[in-house]
């Protein structure tokens, strides 16, 4: 990193990937901090600048060495399991005034998350500062995403058998061409799809093969609204539902409110033909199954569909997972969430898991903008709309 591209972070301020330390003062907050950057997103510590101000007061050769020493010895030590981390040092100013040397460690965002100090506490970011996690479900999330835990293959507590809708089954199992299923019990046939495990049905089997999965998982649903103007925060509403059962019915059912509140236009077509949806249906079929294949199911709340005058927005609960980008997945990079969401779904869907939903998407629709709200845990679509109302 040169001078100039380092004063500009500087100016920014302390940020949740950016965090500056006049010295080296204490090794437990530098290893809290560590840790709080591996389980989130990485960042940079920079040593030598003023945390309060910005100011940079610069570091000494030996306050250089020593500080560089200490860090690796808490990623190693003080950090589980321990982190890797890439050091640099920057000189700023010179000329006319001597040239001032901050100290920077880069910690990268943590593959094997969570990430504990030695007490066992684990630290996340919250904004420019860091606290202690405490919640169950934040803990899933890093489980999660370190692929350590699948949050769909989890059971379901005051579930069994009597849950699950067998006609479901027997529509994929015929999907996919299971020619034994004749020969085992449903029982074994449940387990062995992972509808079941340890007696209570998955959180996969549920929202998939559920009689009434909301009825066990009620945030599991699909909030739409169609707002009279263009804020979330209008009084006056065209239609609103919310839409429950399993996630092929919530797709058929959100992709059904599109149709009914979005306009048809003509586009060329004849006078006896019916008009084509104003936003391209691919790209909604496209965007709105990502939307409940790979949101976060740790997270309790609802996916919300939202037709403006202006627009339209599909929110997903979750930021995207394990380091994707926008720039990546529109180019056709992907990360499974959800494995078995994303294998049943295959199967019974239009979905193909093959990362080219989004791709697709964009051809059809170009103007789709992408929103990774990481400080707001949710993953944004926006859409806009040709023609108003």
């Amino acid at each position: 990193m040169d001078a100039v591209e380092l004063l500009d972070i500087i100016r920014s301020g302390e940020t949740g990937k950016v965090q500056f330390k006049r010295e080296f003062d204490n090794q437990d907050k530098i290893a809290a901090e560590m840790i709080a950057m591996s389980n989130a997103m990485g960042g940079i510590i920079i040593f030598g600048v003023e945390d309060k101000t910005g100011i940079v007061v610069g570091l000494d050769y030996a306050g250089l060495r020593n500080t560089g020493s200490r860090v690796a010895t808490i990623a190693n030590e003080l950090v589980k399991p321990a982190v890797y981390i890439v050091t640099e040092v920057v000189s700023i100013g010179g000329g006319e005034t001597e040239p001032k040397n901050v100290l920077l460690v880069h910690i990268d965002e943590g593959q094997y998350k969570p990430y504990k100090d030695t007490n066992g506490t684990i630290w996340i970011k919250q904004g420019a500062d860091k606290r202690k996690l405490t919640d169950n479900n934040e803990q899933i999330r890093l489980f999660q995403q370190s692929g350590v835990l699948s949050v769909d293959e989890m059971p379901v507590a005051d579930t069994a058998a009597d849950d699950i809708d067998k006609a479901y089954v027997d529509e994929y199992v015929e999907s996919i061409h299971l020619k034994t299923v004749s020969r085992i019990s449903d029982s074994v046939l449940y387990q062995n799809l992972i509808i079941i495990k340890n007696s209570k049905v998955t959180l996969g089997g549920l929202l998939f093969f559920g009689k009434e999965p909301q009825r066990h998982k009620p945030a599991f649903c699909v909030k739409a609204i169609s707002f009279v103007g263009n804020s979330i925060g209008g009084l006056s509403y065209r239609d609103s539902r919310d839409i429950t059962g399993t996630i092929p019915n919530l797709f058929k059912e959100g992709m059904l409110f599109f149709k009914q509140n979005l306009k048809h236009v003509q586009r060329g077509q004849n006078f006896n033909k019916l008009g084509i949806l104003e936003i391209s249906e691919i790209a909604l079929e496209e965007v709105f199954q990502n939307a409940l294949v790979h949101r976060d199911y740790s997270k309790n709340s609802s996916i919300r569909l939202m037709i403006f005058d202006n627009r339209v927005e599909i929110v997903s609960p979750g930021c995207l997972p394990n380091s994707l980008t926008v720039e990546n997945i529109k180019v056709g990079n992907m990360v499974i969430r959800n494995n078995l969401l994303a294998s049943y779904c295959s199967k019974l869907m239009i979905y193909r898991g093959f990362g080219s939903g989004i791709v697709r998407a964009l051809e059809e629709q170009p103007n789709i903008e992408f929103v990774n709200d990481v400080e707001g845990e949710q993953f944004v679509v926006k859409i806009p709309r040709e023609q108003t109302l």
